[in-house]
């Protein structure tokens, strides 16, 4: 970040040293929204940068989405363009880009890294903190339009890195619920799906990971919905996660969390048991 004694010549160098990878959307569009509002202020990039007291290389960066602004920016550029507030509360939903992971998912992936618990349904596939490199390759593979080598590759890292979250952070609570259905259908062979369901395992082994399976045979269902996604953060509040084709909507309403928590909870009580579950999985990976 640039501090108020850092020079202009300097500030270039920072900004370049910062300058986003792969921009986000949410950094797109708030440099939109700066360009926007500086065009109708009546002032250069350069003029602006004098107000706010940083280059207009930075101004350029930050409008075109290649920089993450830092607070002092926020707040001058705020108080330059008229104090709207219109900065100020945009500027809490900005994320990084994230190479490998989809663009809507980034705010929930960001959220996860400082969860106290986290609560996964999962009816269409394995969940991502639970998948295998070769499952991981299976879905990218059957993905359409195919992916680039480069992208593939980008993909199962970036999913390799979250899986992290399992094993740095003990004192989170992890629990799963996954259909029945998603274990038998065998994507990417059996050697795969071998391979996977061992995976499963020992990642569900920790005692802060919980796993349930879904029976297939069960007569009731609280989940029929859709696939949900619930976190607890720090300071005890909920959101909620869900997904679609080509979307994903981060849900804070507390009215439509709280649904999603008596599905979830009620779900939990029609699951296998977590012994049941891995009794499940181990007759399924020997009859392979």
């Amino acid at each position: 970040m640039t501090g108020d004694g850092v020079g202009a010549s300097d500030e270039l160098t920072v900004c370049e040293a910062e300058r986003e990878p792969d921009p986000s959307d949410s950094l797109r569009t708030f440099g939109a929204v700066v360009q926007a509002l500086r065009e109708n202020a009546g002032l250069s990039r350069a003029e602006f940068g004098e107000l706010v007291r940083f280059s207009k290389h930075t101004v350029e960066s930050v409008e075109l989405g290649r920089r993450m602004p830092d607070e002092s920016f926020v707040e001058r550029a705020e108080e330059v363009l008229g104090n709207t507030g219109a900065l100020r509360r945009s500027a809490r939903f900005l994320t990084r880009g994230e190479a490998g992971l989809a663009s809507w998912f980034r705010r929930w992936a960001r959220l996860e890294r400082v969860a106290v618990s986290l609560c996964t349904y999962e009816c269409r596939l394995v969940p991502g903190l639970l998948q295998s490199e070769g499952y991981m390759r299976a879905l990218c593979e059957n993905d359409i339009p195919p992916l680039s080598d480069e992208v593939l590759e980008a993909t199962v890292q970036a999913r390799s890195e979250r899986q992290r979250l399992l094993r740095e952070r003990p004192n989170t609570a992890f629990d799963f619920i996954v259909e029945e259905s998603v274990f038998a259908r065998r994507l990417g062979g059996v050697n795969v799906t071998r391979d996977m369901i061992e995976h499963v395992l020992e990642a569900a082994a920790p005692r802060n990971v919980t796993l349930q399976i879904m029976p297939a045979d069960s007569e009731h269902h609280a989940c029929m919905a859709g696939p949900i996604q619930l976190l607890e953060t720090p300071d005890g509040s909920w959101r909620g996660y869900s997904e679609g084709q080509e979307n994903g909507r981060l849900i804070a309403d507390p009215k439509q969390v709280s649904r999603l928590h008596m599905r979830y909870a009620r779900l939990r009580s029609q699951a296998l048991s977590p012994k049941d579950s891995v009794g499940l999985l181990e007759r399924m990976r020997g009859a392979l």
